[in-house]
């Protein structure tokens, strides 16, 4: 059996995506699909080349960088405009008042004494008209120094900058900066240039010029690049596909250059997705706000658990544009991508996926291995036993299903020794029931075959049979489950079918497996179970781990387990990632509430959480120093009989006693977002999110409007 564990309908072992050696051979261009925003236009090459050379500045985690414009770290304090419009008016007053008292003569002369000083004699009788012009243009010399003084006294500065011209004009345009010299020119392939490549990216950047050059090209060509530097590939054979095909060189062993249309803002250049923008609000960071959250294989290498009531936006909000930015990379050649979610949950269409396994349906063309494609019987039979009774296991971090491991390991063993395949689903069924006939079978070939370690793995689990404890008759009802008429095509090792198995995450694949939800929900969730337990296992012995894996699981209700947990927190170092979507955490069990939220480095509460799902987020993220104002009126007595008075006027006027007032500033530790706040206080439409990236950097928990 071949690494990636696919068969074809001829029985032969094959990959669905098989990875060409040399330059891939270029199929006919597919119709250009229609171009979605954050991407240019297809056909103009100026446009593509303004998004190429677009600025994308560093950001903090998590915020969209294409377009992006910094914001310093602390809000600016802003002067309410009441009080800067009083200021300004009182100013204005009093530059008025000096003004007056200085040109009636009340303040003495002494401000025209240097006029009198630079004026000759001869100028003062009888008045010329130089002394006249030099005497008002003093004057006015002195009432600009009030109002220059005043002005800036009350600030009319700012006064014109929020409320004048400048206010009342549309936001600028970007200015159109030159083309940037060639050496740094991202569009004329510079790192080509200096590696002596020079006539490919000619080619290319003519390429991109005449709008032949999609962003997934540009992305793919510089995948294949690294590949190059990296000495997986010659520079000879990258040199001759490009300049035999151009931007099409280096193809996806699919042939498709894009995705039949995209729902989602995407940038490839950073590998981000849009998901929405921060919203403008004062528990935000001022460095986030306003800012759009975009996610990619840097956050998503953490994995991500969002947690949502139905209809909150888990999938089209949350699933679909990330199962659309995976299938982008992996038509880069980025990354592998299996998405699994029942069928018609709005997941993406079937021509955008490489291998689409509907299981349960007959016009499925692709099958689901049931043991991942390995040839070890123990390692098929610890991932069947997790998905099979996982759930059933002591829902403690420690513990695990290893006496259904040894079960499984014990039948499996001997049939695969014996059949050189392991058993179907009808099979493993009457092996685990003890069935006389097919044990007696098995023995009786083992004992032809002289195999004798496997013999004694038969007897011991005939001796187990039975007894009180035995865990096989568990197994054997979980198995049922499965041989079920909706099921009798599938799950097939006779080779007759396409089993897909995970074995091929080493290749950019994109991969769609729908779950039967009617009639088979537990089938449903045993079957997740199986895919996430194949998915941890398969990318942690994968030979390429430059290709970032992603499982994007859609409702992961019931597929929590202990042994899951620690799979998810060995993801990151094997360069993967998982999804996971569920409607509250009740839903997995309250000892591995704590470890999930712990081992996923992104969480997101959606709108309409519990309190109590609110309380598990707001212990995960924790507590910080905040600054709290409290203020206190004390009642002031007068002692004067003036006094009095002005106090009893004022309380006339206001209504109220005259009191002061005292501030007190200190600092108090307080949660950052508490469970009330999760459950009433985030709007539709929106979720609060906090991010990790692979290498260590965090985000704070964001209010996000996913719909911005």
């Amino acid at each position: 059996m071949d690494s990636d564990g696919t068969q074809d309908a001829r029985g032969t072992h094959a990959n669905p995506v098989p990875r060409p050696a040399g330059p891939p051979e270029v199929p006919a261009m597919p119709p250009r699909p229609p171009a979605a925003p954050g991407m240019p236009p297809r056909p103009d090459g100026q446009a593509f080349l303004a998004w190429l050379r677009a600025p994308r500045p560093e950001a903090p985690p998590g915020v969209w960088r294409f377009g992006h414009r910094p914001r310093p770290q602390e809000e600016p304090e802003t002067t309410p405009a009441r009080q800067l419009l009083s200021g300004a008016l009182i100013a204005f007053l009093v530059g008025w008042l000096v003004w007056s008292l200085l040109w009636n003569g009340y303040l003495g002369d002494w401000w025209l004494l240097p006029l009198w000083a630079m004026i000759p004699d001869s100028w003062a009788q009888p008045h010329s008209f130089a002394s006249v012009v030099v005497v008002y243009a003093y004057y006015v010399l002195i009432a600009l120094v009030i109002v220059v003084g005043v002005g800036r006294l009350g600030r009319w500065g700012e006064i014109w900058r929020r409320y004048g011209p400048p206010a009342w004009r549309p936001a600028a345009a970007p200015r159109t900066e030159r083309p940037p010299v060639p050496e740094q020119d991202p569009a004329e392939w510079p790192q080509l240039r200096a590696a002596g490549a020079v006539d490919a990216a000619e080619r290319l950047a003519a390429e991109a010029r005449a709008g032949l050059m999609r962003d997934v090209d540009h992305a793919r060509i510089t995948r294949a690049w690294q590949g190059v530097r990296s000495g997986r590939h010659s520079l000879a054979a990258f040199t001759g596909a490009v300049l035999q095909e151009g931007a099409a060189a280096c193809l996806h062993p699919s042939g498709e250059r894009d995705l039949p249309a995209r729902l989602a803002r995407h940038d490839l250049l950073t590998g981000q997705v849009r998901l929405g923008a921060a919203a403008d609000d004062p528990r935000n960071p001022y460095a986030y706000r306003g800012a759009g959250l975009g996610l990619g294989p840097d956050l998503l290498g953490t994995s991500l658990l969002a947690v949502g009531p139905a209809g909150s936006g888990k999938t089209g909000t949350v699933v679909r544009p990330l199962a659309e930015s995976l299938s982008l990379h992996a038509l880069a050649g980025r990354a592998a991508v299996v998405v699994v979610g029942a069928a018609g949950a709005g997941l993406g269409p079937a021509d955008a996926y490489d291998v689409v396994v509907r299981l349960g349906q007959p016009d499925s063309v692709h099958d689901l291995d049931l043991y991942g494609g390995t040839t070890d019987p123990d390692e098929a039979a610890a991932v069947l036993a997790e998905a099979l009774v996982g759930d059933l296991a002591d829902p403690h971090p420690g513990s695990d299903s290893r006496r259904s491991t040894t079960v499984l390991a014990q039948l499996l063993g001997p049939f695969r020794a014996v059949h050189g395949r392991f058993p179907s689903v009808p099979e493993l069924r009457q092996l685990l029931d003890a069935a006389p006939g097919p044990l007696g079978a098995l023995r009786t070939a083992l004992e032809a075959a002289g195999q004798d370690s496997l013999l004694r793995e038969l007897d011991a689990r005939e001796r187990q049979a039975g007894h009180p404890g035995d865990v096989a008759g568990v197994l054997a009802d979980r198995v049922a489950l499965l041989d079920r008429p909706a099921f009798a095509g599938f799950f097939d090792t006779s080779g007759r079918s396409r089993p897909f198995s995970l074995k091929a995450l080493d290749h950019p694949v994109r991969v769609r497996i729908d779950l039967p939800e009617r009639g088979h929900a537990d089938a449903s969730r045993m079957l997740a179970r199986l895919v996430l337990a194949q998915f941890t296992a398969s990318v942690a012995v994968r030979e390429d781990r430059s290709l970032f894996a992603c499982l994007l699981l859609d409702d992961a209700s019931g597929v929590v387990t202990p042994e899951a947990v620690r799979g998810i927190q060995r993801l990151r170092s094997a360069n993967a990632g998982v999804v996971l979507t569920l409607r509250t955490l009740d839903d997995v069990p309250r000892p591995l509430r704590g470890p999930l939220l712990g081992a996923t480095g992104c969480r997101m509460a959606l709108s309409g959480l519990t309190p109590w799902d609110g309380q598990d987020f707001a212990e995960v993220w924790g507590k910080e120093w905040t600054e709290t104002r409290d203020v206190t009126d004390r009642q002031i007595i007068a002692e004067t009989p003036a006094g009095k008075a002005v106090h009893m006027l004022r309380r006339v006027i206001t209504g109220k006693a005259p009191t002061a007032r005292a501030v007190t500033v200190r600092q108090v530790e307080r949660e950052r977002w508490s469970a009330s706040e999760l459950a009433h206080g985030v709007p539709p439409g929106h979720a609060v999110l906090s991010l990790t990236t692979v290498e260590g950097e965090h985000a704070p928990p964001l209010l996000v409007d996913l719909r911005g």
